[in-house]
């Protein structure tokens, strides 16, 4: 990274510095949002995620004292269509230009995707921002990216919903938690095939994406199965809602990762009865509330589904993009390119 202030200096992040950039990235979105967004543990496992190389994808920027002032990151995999960029600086460390040169690292890695990926498509690079981080939101409008979605942080309190709804399920439609290991790999299948849907989706290689699940099952000291839920209709899976018992950090909070439904069994209610069962299980797991991240324009209609079962509004998220190279769209844009 070229134009550090004097007497900062930049390199790759090792699994070491886990537990620094947590905390770094902590004490920025408590002030903008007043939530950490990262455990340490979380930040180690995904620094190990396959695919990504730690020597190349990621920068710190120590400031002079040797304290952490700035971290970075550009990720993309196969088929390397899409790059995203994250960036944080400290807040004592704002103001000096570390921000503008994050942005052009970023940039310079980008760039290697479009040599892996497919000739003729378009390869675009993504940052998301917060609403209320207007510095960051000027610097990436100054710099040629557009915002192209929005999405929403929803969530359910359950002392202001009194009882929950009662879950409805289809006749011939029944709820269990995975098990494992001979649910994983059809599990993984219909979550593939449910989230084809979603805007910006991107086919990856089966083999890979299969191998970075299952690195998270091996990896993860907290990945509970009893908060996994699989729908199905007699041996088929036919949705899927994954929770965790806490959100960043915090232990009040659950958080639905995912929830979908294959495409051929939707506008039967499963999303729905999916989404009340994770909530009751969160409830007596003692939890407070529970939260989840939608696109506020999804393709499925999930917005409505959430404000269906009482899940209000609470913060809101830009998705910004440039174009790196023009071409055709992989992404998924709409229902019409996702069949």
């Amino acid at each position: 990274m070229n134009n550090l202030p004097k007497g900062y200096s930049a390199r790759a992040a090792t699994l070491e510095d886990a537990d620094r950039i947590a905390e770094l990235i902590n004490e920025y979105t408590k002030a903008i949002s007043g939530r950490a967004a990262i455990s340490a543990e979380v930040l180690h496992r995904q620094l190990q995620m396959p695919g990504i190389d730690r020597s190349r994808d990621t920068l710190l920027v120590a400031a002079p004292d040797g304290g952490l002032a700035a971290f970075a990151a550009a990720f993309h995999l196969a088929p390397h269509v899409h790059v995203n960029g994250i960036a944080t600086v400290a807040l004592s460390h704002q103001g000096l230009g570390i921000g503008s040169g994050l942005l052009g690292w970023i940039e310079e890695r980008a760039a290697h995707a479009v040599e892996l990926a497919p000739p003729d498509a378009r390869v675009s690079l993504s940052q998301g921002v917060d609403q209320q981080e207007k510095t960051a939101i000027r610097l990436l409008e100054r710099n040629g990216y557009h915002q192209v979605r929005h999405f929403w942080r929803m969530l359910i309190e359950f002392s202001a919903n009194g009882s929950l709804q009662i879950p409805s399920w289809p006749e011939g439609v029944s709820v269990a938690t995975l098990r494992l290991p001979q649910d994983l790999v059809p599990a993984f299948r219909a979550g593939r095939d449910a989230f084809r849907d979603h805007w910006g989706h991107v086919e990856s290689p089966e083999d890979e994406a299969l191998e970075r699940m299952k690195h998270r099952v091996d990896n993860d000291p907290e990945f509970d199965t009893s908060l996994r839920f699989l729908a199905r209709e007699e041996d088929e899976i036919v949705g899927i809602c994954n929770a965790v018992a806490k959100e960043g950090t915090d232990t009040t909070t659950g958080y639905i990762e995912t929830l979908g439904v294959r495409r051929a069994w939707r506008r039967r209610g499963i999303a729905k009865a999916l989404l009340l069962h994770a909530f009751e299980a969160c409830r007596n797991r003692g939890l407070d509330r529970v939260a989840l991240h939608v696109d506020a324009a999804s393709l499925t209609g999930a917005t409505h589904l959430y404000e269906s079962t009482g899940m209000h509004v609470s913060e809101l998220s830009h998705a910004y993009e440039k174009e790196l190279r023009a071409g055709t769209e992989i992404a998924t844009q709409d229902l019409t390119d996702s069949n």
